[in-house]
This record gives structure tokens, sequence and C-alpha cells, in this order.
């Protein structure tokens, strides 16, 4: 059953790049651009077709997504039918339709769990008190980190953990708290498997955070009835803020980091290994997702899988509005710049700026996939 859960969340986490292409596909054809295709995964080409409605829909052997190819996608083509050709508010329709499809999709999922049952993600996370019911569980290992102390101990994902020196676990945040306030020290902890209670000694780590080296499975569940499109929507507002607040966090760190590294000074070199350290752990690439797709089918089941599902496809939506070249709202940005500054957009100049964004991005994910490699080998 994990396995199959597993493979659900691959595919799911596949259609939600799908889902993104296809918000531009609808948008462009409803607005008069001809899209000449519509892929699923990225060539080499393994199979095609062409459609009634003239698309060519094909499927291809890098299973990474889908993309759409539009006549004419440059801002200066010109022609019936083109991209370029295209009034400005038709080509901001179709650069953010695939945003809104995957805010969309968020929203949709969190509307299903709120009735079926919503794990708790943040503290104040959106709710209607009206209307909401709250069921608390026992602190579950969600997963736990290789060589860590909780791993050293003898501790495995999907124990239950009860107390630490005698104090009852109730909440995830009631962990966390405890192992920080006992930083450095060794306690014990008792925990439950397979109904069976033991207690060990742990040496916490002297660190900030990750003193036990467990994420925690959400304690708290709640379940809503006639509000759960209003948390749907609710809850996709809140973590999308959030996670432009945790981009932005990150972004600042990386430039902070690397600008105190050629500042030849012991305190600052400290400084910007702490913030490298912080920006590469607050983010996954595909690697990190999938390792966390198996960890949370294994524990929480469907419910788990989607909710992953749901938060991916906001973070999708998010980073996708941002002006960052090569990405939607990159191509949006640069096309108003231009505009602003009256000057035309050749292709010539359209193409090194988005595709030096490209560039720029794959080196991230090569980067983020290295980190995400060296976290699973600890």
């Amino acid at each position: 059953m994990e396995t199959i859960l597993f493979i659900v969340g691959i595919i799911l986490f596949i259609l939600l790049v799908v889902i993104h292409e296809l918000g531009h596909a609808i948008a462009a054809q409803r607005n008069g651009v001809v899209v000449e295709e519509f892929g699923i995964g990225f060539p080499p080409k393994a199979w095609g077709k062409k459609l009634k409605n003239g698309v060519l829909f094909t499927l291809n052997w890098l299973p990474l997504g889908g993309f759409v190819k539009l006549k004419g996608e440059t801002d200066d083509a010109r022609g019936k039918g083109t991209y370029g050709a295209a009034p400005l508010a038709v080509k901001a329709k179709i650069l953010l339709a695939g945003v809104v499809m995957n805010w969309v999709t968020a929203v949709l999922i969190f509307t299903i769990l709120a009735v079926t049952g919503m794990p708790r993600l943040v503290p104040g996370q959106f709710t209607v008190a009206a209307d909401t019911r709250v069921v608390s569980q026992p602190v579950v290992a969600l997963a736990v980190e290789k060589g860590s102390p909780a791993d050293k101990a003898g501790i495995r994902d999907g124990d239950t953990i009860l107390a630490i020196n005698g104090q009852a676990i109730a909440s995830d945040q009631q962990l966390r708290d405890t192992t920080k306030a006992n930083t450095g020290q060794t306690v014990k902890l008792t925990y439950a498997r397979d109904g069976a209670e033991k207690t060990v000694d742990v040496a916490l780590r002297d660190q900030k955070t990750g003193q036990l080296g467990v994420a925690p499975f959400f304690q708290e569940m709640t379940y809503s009835t006639w509000s759960a499109p209003l948390v749907g929507v609710g809850l996709t507002a809140q973590l999308s803020a959030m996670t432009v607040e945790g981009v932005g966090k990150a972004l600042w760190n990386l430039v902070a980091g690397l600008a105190q590294k050629i500042i030849p000074s012991e305190q600052v070199q400290k400084q910007a290994n702490e913030a490298l350290t912080e920006a590469g752990g607050s983010v996954a690439g595909p690697v990190g997702i999938i390792n966390l797709l198996q960890q949370v089918a294994k524990n929480m089941g469907l419910a788990g899988v989607m909710l992953i599902i749901a938060v991916i496809s906001l973070t999708l939506a998010v980073m996708n509005v941002l002006p960052i070249p090569a990405l939607d709202g990159g191509r949006l940005f640069v096309t108003l710049l231009f505009r602003g500054l009256k000057k035309p957009l050749r292709r010539e100049t359209e193409e090194k700026i988005h595709g030096t964004g490209f560039i720029v991005l794959m080196l991230l994910f090569v980067v983020i996939t290295v980190l995400d490699v060296s976290r699973l080998a600890r």
C-alpha cells in the first residue's frame, strides 16, 4: 500500500506541472493564440497525435512535467495567431494562467482535506472557529534523520514519542520546545512501538534547531463541514504568503552568505557558513520531494500525500509569479519593463535574458539536488 501511495504521489507531482501548462494552453486558445504542441514530459518524443483542434499532443521520454508550445512565442513575433502579436493584456492572461491553475488546485485539495481531516501545518492556521472540530493525536516521528541523536538512540520512523524526562509530550511544538530547552544535554525519552513502551537516554545536539533530529507528525487534526471552501481559500492564501516570506528569507541568506564569504574575517566567515546552511536547509528539489513523499506515504497515508501535493502546487504558483527570468512572472516582468522603457523587446534580447535565467535556475537545481542527496546520505 505504501508503494502504491508513493507512486500515486509521484504521478500527482508530475500532473501539477501538466496542469500548470494546461492553464497556459487554455488561456492561449481562448484568446486567439495558436497552440502548436502540448506535451507531457520533455523530448525526445515517444508518441504524438494531431488532435481535432489542430494541437499536436505528445508523450515524451523525460517524465518531468510537461510543456506547451505557442505559435510565435517571442514578444516581437508577428502574424495572426502568434503570441507576440497578442495584446499585452492577453499575454498577461496566458502567462499567469498556469499560476492560477496551480493555486486553484491547492484550494480544491485543501477544501477536501478540510472535510476529511486537515493536519495542523502552522501556528494560527486558518480555520472558521464556528465550524471546526479539533481532534488531538499522539506525537509520531514522521522522519528520523540519519546519524541524529534520535537515530543513535534507536528511534525509528513511526514511533510514538510519549515523554521527555518524565514530562508528557502532547504536541509537536512542545517536543521542539522541550528539546530546545535541553540543548546539549542528555535526556530520558519515552516512546512506544507496536504497543510496547521503552525509555532511552538521548544526547541532544548543541545547536539552534534539530537537537533531536526528528520531524514530528502533526498531532492535531481539524474537521470542517460548510466552511470547507473558506478554509481551502484561506489556508492557501495564508501558506502562499508564508511561502513568499520563506523564499525571500532563503534568498537573503544566500546573498548574505556569499557576500560575507569574500570578507577575510573569521567571525564573518562563520556567519556566512550559518547563513548558507540555513538557506540550503530551507529548500528542496526533486530528490528531497521524492524522499518526503516516500516518508509521508509510509506514515500518513493518502491524506498526507494529498497534503504535500497541495503545498507543492501552491509553491509552484508562488515561484512562477515571482519576477525571475525564464519563469512566467519573469517573462511578464521583462515585457512590462520594456513597455515602460518604450523600447522594443527584440527576440535576441529576450532569449539572452531568459536563457541566462534558465541557466541560473538549472545551476540552482543542481546545487539543491546535491544538498538533497547529501542530507539523505547523513
